[in-house]
């Protein structure tokens, strides 16, 4: 018997494939993608919300309500919100977000896009950001879609990954590696 963890991952993948070409179909993918992203945002930043979902004892019929309520907030597209009910009737609205974030990879991945990751000391500019986001471009010959995060504990500098390849021009790492060199002696 398979852990359940395998399932989860399988089953994400599955209902995302699903969504991803429900939504091409549809020539709605641009939209859906959109809804996505809303959706994993609010899921991200809305605690109870969060809850909400990872709790087993809420009914079908009040999933549903609130989905309602988030599809007429958010003005999502139909589409995305029968998929989110019929993700309720099929009890796995628990997957939501790996499904959604699986759903966005497949996105990236048919426009040929390369994931990208970018932390820094100091809040960017999206002057900066997009700039960036070209050089990467130029340099890795592929559409990158970057994954922005300011991090303070950098002290200064910036940390790029992009694929395996990672470029570490922090403060904290130069610090760091002092330190193990200091040990060293």
């Amino acid at each position: 018997m398979s852990s359940n963890k395998g399932f989860s991952d399988t089953s994400a993948n599955r209902y995302s494939l699903a969504l991803y070409e429900l939504a091409s179909e549809s020539d709605l993918l641009e939209n859906i993608e959109k809804n996505s992203s809303e959706l994993i945002n609010l899921i991200n930043i809305n605690d109870e919300f969060n809850k909400l979902i990872k709790d087993p004892t809420v009914s079908q019929d009040n999933l549903t309500n609130i989905i309602n309520k988030i599809s007429e907030n958010f003005k999502l597209e139909n589409l995305f919100k029968n998929f989110l009910c019929f993700l309720v009737k099929k009890r796995r609205f628990f997957y939501i977000e790996q499904i959604l974030k699986s759903f966005e990879e497949i996105c990236s991945e048919k426009r040929g896009e390369i994931k990208a990751e970018i932390n820094s000391a100091k809040q960017l500019s999206e002057t900066e950001i997009n700039k960036i986001t070209e050089e990467l471009s130029n340099n890795f010959k592929s559409k990158i879609k970057l994954n922005y995060k300011y991090d303070q504990s950098l002290i200064g500098g910036l940390i790029v990954q992009v694929g395996s390849t990672m470029i570490d021009t922090s403060i904290k790492n130069k610090l760091q590696q002092i330190e193990n060199k200091m040990i060293e002696v």
